[in-house]
């Protein structure tokens, strides 16, 4: 027998049958697994068990065994010839609400062949997760969701599969993270009691199941590890962020925050962890305004205002005519504006402030972004005053989040040592922006480390190392939810926090005074 470059996959050369050992394919094969791997327990499936007296001899017993555990139990997913050129592969995927990003890894060598991504098929029926709850309450509208995740995630792998010039059958293993709805649609179970009182999701630990039983077309023998949950509002998508940055093994306290649908934060270092998630994200690409959406070609992702002139500075991808804004963009905007003197300690648009950029519609009050005629869309890019609301109600509650959960174990927010943040808004956002809003702490910029997507990253982590498999439970244990919903002390910090930055500016020392030195007053 040799030894393998990944624990997922084992070379063993066995003793052909004959008169003098008798033994079955099927013993002999479990026998040498089982002493390969120091293992109590090798299952093969039926399915592979009827191929395998033909795959042992047409390969001369010597062979290329892909196999995955789960908590003791060993399972052949895949046999081919010892010496196959053909790789092996694993398929690691984020769920997200809004984008589903997929990586294909060569198991034996644990690098990443291919990454993509795309639209949750799922907004078709709901554009976040309570509307596909509540779209799942009929045994039709679950199925359909279902399908949709799964057949939007086969066609994706189908094509990724062609770029990278193999089949979806090759892949044998798979790790699968996303938030607790987004889990329970995936695996076609009843979400309809997250979001009733008490809370609770039908199952927090779904465990590794076979790929064939959810409908996904990749090797007929493949296993899925589907992350746990730890509650309705805290899913598999952070444990697999704690597990890529290591959070759960550091000695000096740490933050992780990942900003998509809700914000999810768990704070920590390898003695405890405390998490909690809540109603953040919503004001971030698309639900802010109406000229919100995704990072992509023509987006604006930065933005500097000169406070003399009102002069707009655009950064937008790939340089193209501006035909929208994204999360970082956004959040660029708000402080720049802030800034001006444009808008006020409450979010409210300064007329006097505005000049010429100032745009009354149906009583509402709009700042110009973008003007028609520079705009990709023949139209103006606006922000509203219910827009700006949005996001200071959103900032705020980003803010208290990250407050309450420090509160709790008795922390300030500075005595933080690395503030992790993950996902795209980890990757675009400028510190200095959100810390001017109030939204992240004032902390030195040094401080933040972008992770980009954790989520993906420690799924992948989970096809590469097999000790991954008891970490990840270990870190879904040892993490104490803090509930927000019941939380008064939340509610009360909110309230102070509906302000730029905060209604404490002793919190935030490094934010200036606005260009304007009426602040409240200029309606």
């Amino acid at each position: 027998m040799t030894a393998a470059a990944s624990a997922w996959i084992r070379r063993v050369h066995l003793h052909p049958a004959s008169l003098a050992d008798n033994t079955a394919d099927a013993d002999r094969l479990a026998a040498a697994l089982k002493t390969e791997l120091k293992a109590d327990t090798v299952e093969i499936d039926l399915g592979l068990l009827r191929e395998l007296p033909e795959l042992l001899r047409r390969h001369d017993f010597r062979l290329r065994c892909s196999l995955f555990r789960d908590r003791g139990r060993w399972a052949v997913t895949g046999i081919d010839g010892a010496e196959s050129p053909r790789p092996a592969l694993g398929l690691a995927v984020d769920l997200g609400t809004t984008r589903v990003a997929c990586a294909l890894i060569d198991l034996a060598q644990g690098r990443t062949l291919l990454e993509t991504a795309f639209d949750n098929p799922q907004i078709a029926v709901g554009p976040d997760v309570l509307a596909r709850i509540h779209h799942a309450e009929s045994p039709p509208g679950l199925r359909q969701l279902h399908r949709l995740l799964i057949d939007g995630l086969n066609a994706a792998l189908a094509d990724a599969c062609r770029t990278a010039g193999v089949s979806p059958q090759q892949i044998c293993a798979a790790a699968v993270a996303g938030n607790t709805a987004m889990t329970h649609l995936f695996l076609g179970i009843d979400p309809r009691w997250i979001i009733r009182e008490p809370y609770i999701p039908a199952v927090n630990r779904p465990g590794v199941m076979r790929a064939a039983a959810l409908g996904i077309e990749i090797g007929r023998y493949a296993r899925v590890l589907v992350f746990p949950n730890i509650g309705s509002y805290f899913g598999g998508d952070l444990i697999a962020g704690v597990l890529y940055c290591g959070l759960h093994r550091k000695t000096q306290t740490a933050l992780l925050v990942d900003v998509g649908t809700n914000a999810e934060v768990v704070l920590g270092n390898r003695d405890w962890l405390i998490g909690c998630a809540g109603a953040a994200g919503p004001a971030l690409e698309g639900g802010v305004s109406r000229m919100g959406m995704a990072a992509a070609p023509g987006v604006v992702d930065r933005v500097r205002i000169d406070p003399a002139t009102l002069a707009f500075d655009l950064h937008t991808i790939a340089e193209k005519a501006p035909r929208g804004i994204c999360g970082s963009g956004v959040i660029d905007l708000a402080a720049q504006l802030f800034l001006a003197g444009m808008i006020d300690l409450r979010g409210k648009i300064l007329a006097a402030g505005c000049g010429a950029r100032l745009k009354t519609v149906d009583g509402i009050r709009h700042i110009v972004v973008v003007p028609a005629a520079q705009s990709a869309t023949g139209l103006d890019l606006t922000i509203s005053q219910p827009d700006l609301d949005s996001l200071v109600r959103s900032k705020a509650a980003m803010y208290t989040i990250l407050e309450t959960l420090a509160m709790t174990v008795g922390m300030a927010l500075e005595e933080i040592g690395t503030f992790y943040v993950a996902g795209t808004f980890g990757c675009f956002i400028d510190p200095r922006s959100a810390i001017t809003i109030g939204m992240l702490p004032d902390l030195p910029p040094a401080r933040f480390v972008p992770l980009g997507n954790s989520s993906l990253k420690g799924a992948a982590m989970a096809l590469t190392d097999e000790g991954c498999l008891e970490e990840i439970d270990r870190i879904r244990d040892r993490i104490t939810y803090l509930e927000l919903n019941v939380n008064q002390e939340f509610m009360n910090r909110f309230s102070a926090a509906r302000f730029i930055p905060h209604t404490d500016r002793g919190r935030f020392p490094s934010v200036g005074r606005p260009a304007t030195t009426n602040e409240i007053g200029l309606r």
